[in-house]
């Protein structure tokens, strides 16, 4: 390796230079094909398991916690979770740093700013926890906060705002649904009603990762860079 000067023109180059845009499509993109891989596994080599319930009533998708338990599943999605949450907690951190930008003088703004940072981090590390500890399934509680603070922004970013507000319905709706079938299922056990709760389950984890998808028009002009610090700002 090339030693170069401290302190040189070389030296206080970015290291790294990559398109904000890019790191959202990459960071979505692990988790949704980790999922896929999972469910398409589990039907192909483990359908029995996959899709057993309790009452042992037909069923012909396997919940997303029964996809991602069995082996190798659980390795690729444990494998996912972990590359994608590093991205998740930057993308955080910019939101916040963004927030807090353009709402710079008003207070109300600046909480829910704050509020929204902490549920992003909370939902991050929920799934990492639930990933690793956990079989259960968690879904986004940062969307709301997310909904309410866009309101104020130009009309620069009605598009993302407007996609979060629709996502954020989406996802609210099929939660209720999906808590419906799998209630109905415990209560009944009707065959198929489990299938039923298994695809609203995709369709809510879909929708969470399409919502975080949206900081491609928030930060669609902006690059993630690492790079020494210039000199005089170094300790």
């Amino acid at each position: 390796m090339q030693q170069v000067p401290y302190g040189s023109v070389d030296r206080d180059k970015p290291l790294i230079r990559l398109p904000f845009t890019r790191l959202a499509v990459i960071t979505v993109c692990l988790p949704l094909l980790g999922l896929i891989a999972c469910i398409v596994l589990a039907l192909l080599y483990h359908y029995n398991d996959a899709t057993y319930t309790h009452c042992q009533v037909p069923n012909y998708l396997p919940s997303i916690s029964a996809a991602i338990s069995l082996t190798p599943e659980r390795y690729i999605w444990r494998f996912s979770i972990g590359l994608h949450s590093a991205p998740r907690f930057l993308v955080a951190a910019a939101y916040l740093s963004f927030y807090r930008g353009r709402f710079s003088k008003r207070l109300m703004e600046q909480l829910l700013s704050g509020l929204t940072f902490l549920l992003a981090l909370s939902e991050n590390v929920g799934l990492l926890l639930l990933t690793y500890v956990s079989s259960n399934e968690t879904y986004s509680k940062d969307a709301e906060g997310s909904c309410w603070i866009l309101v104020k922004c130009s009309l620069f970013e009605m598009m993302s705002y407007r996609q979060k507000f629709r996502l954020f319905l989406f996802n609210g709706f099929f939660c209720l649904l999906a808590a419906y079938f799998y209630k109905r299922h415990n209560t009944y056990c009707e065959t198929g009603i489990y299938t039923l709760f298994a695809l609203c389950e995709y369709l809510v984890v879909l929708s969470n990762m399409a919502f975080h998808m949206t900081a491609y028009w928030d930060f669609g002009g902006k690059e993630v860079m690492v790079a020494t610090p210039p000199e005089g700002k170094r300790f």
